[in-house]
């Protein structure tokens, strides 16, 4: 590859990094950011956005594929050792904080974005909380009448609702990670054992 190529290819790289950190800042201030602000915020023209993305839908999913990498990342360091529930509790604290960065660009992703492309952008962060509720699962504090993967959908669809509720006014954002938590904690004991209380330390 000759040193031009190289050059034009770093800038085209560079463009794109720009392009898609900045639909993240202005899609996550305004779900009805347009191209153009963001283009603007990227310090770049429209001509090179659309050079890049056909389209506002892919510009919103590689935002959207963006943002949940950096938080599957800031999940990693999340302790899922010891009691599944406490564990849970843990994972849902820290998946809340980021839901709630993260919430008109989730709104944005709603709109443009199909349910099964959503579902496929958190299949990184999904696998976590498959493997947490398979371990919850053997020890005995986690239902096993219903798929896992219905019960990670549980999780994300609760999560979802609270960024919902909060933007109607029905919940405030300091109270969401309890009740979601709470909610979870529920849908996930086995049927006849009480539900625990939720919290970390429960």
């Amino acid at each position: 590859m000759s040193t031009r190529s190289t050059a034009k290819r770093a800038d085209a790289l560079r463009s794109i990094e720009a392009i898609v950190q900045a639909a993240a800042d202005c899609l996550g201030r305004n779900p009805e950011a347009s191209l153009s602000e963001i283009a603007r915020a990227a310090g770049v023209g429209r001509v090179t956005l659309y050079a890049h993305f056909a389209s506002r839908a892919e510009v919103v999913d590689a935002a959207m594929n963006s943002a949940i990498d950096q938080g599957d990342k800031a999940l990693a360091s999340v302790d899922l050792s010891g009691d599944a529930r406490q564990a849970l509790a843990r994972l849902v604290e820290a998946s809340w904080t980021l839901v709630d960065r993260a919430r008109s660009l989730l709104v944005a992703a709603q709109k443009e974005l199909s349910p099964a492309r959503i579902r496929e952008l958190h299949s990184r962060p999904a696998a976590r909380v498959e493997t947490l509720i398979a371990r919850g699962r053997a020890d005995g504090v986690f239902r096993t009448d219903l798929p896992i993967p219905w019960l990670v959908n549980v999780m994300h669809s609760v999560m979802h609702s609270a960024a919902d509720e909060i933007r109607s006014g029905n919940l405030t954002p300091d109270r969401a990670a309890d009740c979601i938590t709470a909610t979870v904690l529920a849908a996930f004991t086995p049927p006849g054992r009480p539900v625990p209380e939720s919290g970390p330390s429960s």
